[in-house]
């Protein structure tokens, strides 16, 4: 027997052919179209965007006053840039959010089942600062938007708000050093700064069937759920769907959440999969008073800390989440532990991080077994990629849902349905009738800026933001673009991408906020990314993009990997290659340096 035979029986499984198997599925799922599968929620389309939460418009006269500081986007990105200039001594200070409500996804994403899929110990913000505690594991989503509230009302961000309120483009007045702010709502606001946090899960895509606009019965978005038509409420108990038969197209985090009620409602339901999501057990648990007794200040930063370098491949003394996103790591360790390897060069530990990927995934193809009692329904189930090529989902009733005599799952081979018709939908060459679809089809994520927030920005000498990126985006640490003074981004856009979005969108807060005061502080009358400190910037996300880029490559198509597409222009687009805890600590160090290099302060 060989050495190579000997290591495949010990690990349980045949690398070579996962290998194989992993590449065949992403072959079948590849497509020419990329991003451009998805349809713009506009136009025809534009009822899948309206606001199905308000219980009456909000009447104002416009606005033309000034601001120091406009913040737009009144989810966690936004509240964080809040807070952290409230902490900064900033006062004027006016949020503009487009929903009724603080909370950003959480205000939209109100689908029965919506909950946090990472531990809220890490998920939500300012924990200590807030002196909030979740009273689960995984807070529920209608819990994310009370706190999300409370975060606003702790920080006087009531205020200063307009809601139901929507920007429709930014100006640079080159005469004023200001920026003029026109929404729908009629306003030409000025403000010194704007910082725009319109999130990456902000607006909704829908799939670009052939028949789309055909369907003849009811449909809606999982963002803009209508309980109108379901009945029940974030909880389940969808009683108006009695009777009915309904379909769901798209099997991502969001359907792994609300499928099983859409079960226990609906006399039939169809589950349209393209590709099938990864689910591990979610063992969601009430929070341990004993354990909240014992913590120590600035236990939530650590822990923050701790789960974003584990989740980024990084090593550490412990793992203070131990969960299902920390496992692959701590499979690694015991693998080289129990191997007597300690000093492993950069290709090994590659090659050894993989095969605790295997390990991984072949426990939750295994689970699908277990619980799935069909097997040719499990098979279909079953994920063949890496983790983290996409989503890890977290669930410990969407599974047992496919025992149930009326849920169908209509795997389509990664090709995706065939068509709407006006009677139902068409996959595998069978058309089925249905009286609903809901479409979790996701959101705008690789698509173009302006397109994914909703507005222009045009700088210096009337140059569009669009204009600027045509070629790809251009940035300063992914939130200064040359050409934009004054005008901060925050996003995944060349900046750091960890599963932990939050953690992210506190670590920009802070370092904008330090900007933003420092101008103040000095009276300075504009900030601005000089155009080489964004040209080497670009260069260094491309370069780190080129050297991450095959683990992509090999993934199954999604928003991760630009659909399967990868160009140059989605190479530029990406997050920061070099790792979170990297880019993080590199904020801190060039605010430690205090000499603002690569911005140019006038």
């Amino acid at each position: 027997m060989s050495a190579e035979t000997t290591v495949r029986q010990d690990l349980g499984f045949d690398p070579d052919a996962l290998r194989n198997k992993y590449q065949t599925e992403r072959d079948k799922r590849l497509r020419d179209d990329g991003n451009e599968q998805y349809i713009e929620v506009k136009g025809q389309f534009s009822h899948y965007v309206e606001d199905p939460y308000l219980e009456g418009e909000i009447k104002r006269e416009p606005l033309t006053d000034e601001v120091g500081v406009v913040i737009i986007g009144g989810g966690f990105g936004g509240l964080l840039a809040g807070v952290r200039l409230r902490q900064q001594g900033v006062k004027s200070i006016r949020m503009i959010e487009k929903g009724g409500e603080f909370g950003g996804t959480w205000y939209w994403n109100r689908y029965p089942g919506a909950a946090c899929d990472i531990e809220s110990y890490v998920y939500l913000p300012l924990l200590e600062e807030t002196g909030y505690m979740p009273p689960k594991k995984y807070i529920d989503g209608a819990d994310i938007l009370a706190y999300s509230q409370q975060i606003a009302k702790q920080w006087d961000l009531y205020d200063d708000v307009c809601f139901q309120t929507e920007v429709e483009s930014l100006h640079w007045d080159e005469n004023t050093n200001r920026w003029i702010i026109k929404t729908n709502q009629g306003d030409a606001m000025r403000a010194r700064f704007v910082i725009s946090s319109n999130g990456p899960l902000n607006r909704p895509k829908l799939p670009g069937i052939q028949g789309i606009d055909d369907y003849q019965g009811h449909t809606f978005h999982t963002s803009r759920w209508d309980y109108d038509y379901t009945g029940g409420d974030a909880n389940g108990g969808l009683t108006g769907l009695k009777g009915k038969r309904v379909g769901i197209i798209g099997t991502g985090a969001t359907a792994v959440q609300c499928v099983p009620h859409l079960a226990e409602g609906a006399d039939e339901l169809y589950v349209f999969q393209r590709t099938p999501s990864s689910i591990d057990e979610r063992n969601d648990r009430p929070t341990d008073p004993e354990w909240v007794d014992s913590l120590q200040p600035n236990w939530h930063q650590e822990r923050m800390d701790n789960f974003n370098t584990l989740v980024s491949g990084g090593v550490t003394d412990k793992d203070l989440v131990n969960d299902g996103w920390t496992e692959i790591i701590r499979n690694l360790l015991l693998m080289i532990r129990d191997e007597g390897e300690s000093d492993l060069s950069f290709e090994a530990l590659q090659e050894k991080m993989e095969l605790a990927d295997f390990q991984k995934m072949e426990s939750i193809r295994a689970r699908v077994d277990n619980i799935v009692n069909d097997p040719e329904t499990a098979e279909h189930l079953k994920p063949y990629y890496r983790q983290f090529c996409k989503r890890p989902c977290f669930h410990d009733d969407y599974l047992p849902t496919f025992n149930r005599d009326n849920v169908h799952l209509i795997d389509t081979g990664g090709q995706g349905v065939d068509r709407i018709t006006n009677k139902g939908v068409v996959a595998n060459g069978q058309e089925y009738e249905l009286d609903c679809i809901v479409f979790a089809s996701g959101f705008e994520v690789g698509t173009e800026y302006a397109r994914r927030c909703g507005y222009e920005t045009f700088g210096r000498n009337g140059v569009s933001l669009s204009e600027h990126w045509q070629d790809g985006a251009r940035t300063f640490h992914g939130m200064h673009s040359h050409g934009f003074p004054n005008s901060f981004l925050m996003g995944t856009l060349q900046t750091a991408f960890t599963a932990n979005y939050p953690h992210s969108l506190n670590e920009q807060s802070k370092h904008i906020a330090y900007i933003v005061s420092q101008a103040l502080e000095g009276n300075h009358q504009v900030v601005e990314a000089t155009a080489d400190a964004e040209e080497e910037w670009v260069n260094t996300i491309v370069q780190l993009a080129r050297m991450n880029e095959q683990f992509l490559a090999d993934c199954t198509p999604g928003y991760y990997n630009n659909e399967g597409k990868p160009s140059e222009r989605s190479r530029q687009n990406s997050s920061y290659g070099g790792g979170p805890v990297h880019f993080f600590q590199m904020l801190e160090e060039w605010r430690e340096d205090g000499t603002m290099q690569g911005l140019d302060i006038s």
